[in-house]
């Protein structure tokens, strides 16, 4: 990771907390049903990395129409679960949880789909702060099933106010 200090030696990374449940990772994200991807979040190292899981069900509204028959999770919602998980770094990283902020996507780079993901797994989600700014955080993460990558992705996300009403 790098941390803009500007030449001040890096601080010691804080312990690895975890495992947080629902109740914490719905503390640190906006989503819900159907939108929460992530159901639990089993390490996190402060302004480092974050492993959280998302349990694939047969039950998820999408795998209806993707597709009949032949059921696999949208790579788009896999990057979206990346994602989420990186939200709940960044938020608890910064400090940030219950203020309401929010994390928006700002870009996607080298997306990549290895495997199908479907029904009955256990998506194992890997994320690691590549750069952090106040308000701009980059990202590499990468998805696994049975520790082997499903998918991975390197984004940028940005944290600010929601709109105002």
């Amino acid at each position: 990771m790098s941390d803009d200090t500007n030449g001040a030696a890096p601080a010691e990374a804080a312990p690895a907390i975890g495992p947080l449940d629902i109740r914490r990772v719905m503390a640190a994200l906006p989503h819900r049903y159907p939108m929460l991807l992530v159901d639990r979040v089993e390490a996190l190292v402060p302004d480092r990395s974050i492993t959280a899981i998302k349990a694939v069900s047969i039950n998820e509204p999408f795998f209806a129409g993707h597709f009949p028959g032949r059921p696999i999770m949208p790579g788009v919602l896999i990057v979206e679960a990346l994602a989420q998980a990186a939200g709940v770094l960044a938020v608890e990283s910064l400090g940030l949880a219950g203020s309401g902020k929010l994390v928006y996507f700002m870009a996607i780079d080298e997306a990549k789909f290895r495997s199908p993901v479907e029904p009955g797994v256990l998506l194992r989600l890997e994320v690691a702060f590549v750069q952090k700014r106040a308000t701009i955080c980059k990202f590499a993460g990468r998805a696994l099933v049975d520790g082997k990558v499903a998918a991975q992705a390197n984004f940028t996300a940005m944290i600010a106010d929601p709109p105002k009403d």
